[in-house]
């Protein structure tokens, strides 16, 4: 992730532009969503051992990068960062499997832009949880069923719609905007390299 730069209030405008910053994400990082996707299915989610693999995986990025994102002052950005923190959750559910969370070494600060592209693949990682939850569940290991903090959070509130409007609503400079497609494919990259260790 890169350092600090612009400010907040500079991110941040009233109106929504079509073509802004959440399909520019969407467009850049494609072919990583996609990868990562496969590299993920191979986890056997039916099984303790590949659904403990999996939660080591996540847990190996989406620690260091939410310790990022809080050092960097997101919440001055999304008034609801602390209902989206799954830190806890993932932490929690590795424990009731035996299992220890290896985060990847901590990140640079991200800028106000770069922050947005971290946030934008974390909480679309949010959506692919409803459907690994229903693999974890249909095991009939009752331990990984009761494990599932981390795949269920955020259930019932209206996290996505929110971010999205946030994303709509950026106003950044091409710089910015690179900064952010920059960063959420750095994320993409923590992920990947969170799998392979796992």
């Amino acid at each position: 992730m890169h350092a600090p730069a612009a400010s907040t209030e500079a991110i941040l405008a009233p109106s929504v532009r079509s073509g802004g910053l959440r399909d520019r994400l969407r467009t850049a990082t494609a072919a990583a969503h996609t990868s990562l996707d496969t590299t993920f299915s191979s986890f056997d989610l039916q099984t303790r051992r590949g659904y403990r693999r999996f939660l080591k995986a996540s847990a190996a990025a989406l620690l260091p990068v939410e310790a990022a994102l809080a050092d960097a002052g997101i919440a001055a950005i999304l008034s609801d960062w602390r209902q989206r923190v799954r830190s806890g959750a993932i932490v929690a559910d590795l424990a009731a499997l035996g299992g220890v969370a290896r985060p990847l070494p901590p990140l640079r600060r991200p800028t106000p832009a770069g922050a947005l592209g971290a946030l934008y693949v974390l909480e679309g990682s949010r959506l692919g949880a409803r459907h690994l939850l229903k693999r974890v569940v249909a095991s009939t290991d009752p331990a990984m069923a009761a494990a599932t903090c981390y795949l269920r959070h955020g259930t019932g509130l209206p996290l996505w719609p929110r971010l999205l409007a946030v994303l709509d609503a950026a106003a950044l400079t091409p710089s910015e905007t690179d900064n952010a497609i920059g960063d959420a494919l750095h994320v993409f990259a923590l992920f990947a390299e969170g799998a392979h260790r796992s």
